[in-house]
């Protein structure tokens, strides 16, 4: 396993806000070196900011490989989960909970991201994992996700979106300290 240092700022206190211009605790710059030391090749593309995943659909044209959204969550038991999944996939909160083992989930807040994961609302992404230097996020990717070879994320800034291979995901995860599950959710529209 690579334990090359990773760059990271000392994260701001649970009751900060995610204020617009404070700096991230990792730059993007800082995240994309980061990855390089890995050894992970990535491709970046430059956008106006993307909130939604209709957003990203609409501007994304042709860009190749899996597209996914996000979910920062938090269990009654006040575990944090980053739930990764492809765009397309319906996740329902009263379910999710069984096919990942926590209990009952909620989103988390802004400022509770903030804390953990170093980024604001809308750019919630598994490449922010460089963050969580104590571990207090449990990393869940979607199965039909990983069946991609290449996926895309925003690499910690919604103005950009990084382009990594499948198995250079799980790598860049197990370097940061996270050992992420993968597991079957996200069902489709008739399954409620």
């Amino acid at each position: 396993m690579d334990t090359a240092p990773i760059p990271t700022a000392t994260p701001p206190t649970a009751t900060e806000a995610p204020a617009p211009d404070r700096p991230l605790p990792t730059s993007p710059d800082d995240l994309l070196a980061r990855l390089a030391a890995l050894g992970i090749a990535t491709t970046t593309h430059s956008h106006p900011p993307l909130h939604t995943v209709e957003d990203s659909k609409a501007l994304r044209g042709a860009l190749p490989g899996g597209h996914c959204k996000n979910l920062f969550l938090k269990d009654k038991k006040d575990q944090l989960w980053l739930v990764v999944a492809l765009e397309d996939a319906r996740i329902d909160l009263k379910r999710l909970d069984k096919a990942i083992g926590s209990a009952r989930l909620s989103f988390a807040s802004a400022e509770r991201l903030w804390d953990c994961l170093g980024i604001r609302p809308g750019s919630v992404s598994p490449l922010a994992i460089v963050n969580d230097t104590q571990g207090r996020v449990k990393v869940v990717l979607q199965e039909a996700m990983m069946a991609h070879d290449l996926l895309n994320y925003h690499p910690l800034i919604n103005d950009r979106t990084t382009a990594i291979q499948r198995d250079d995901l799980l790598r860049f995860l197990r370097a940061c300290g996270h050992e992420p599950s993968i597991v079957a959710f996200g069902w489709p529209e008739d399954a409620a």
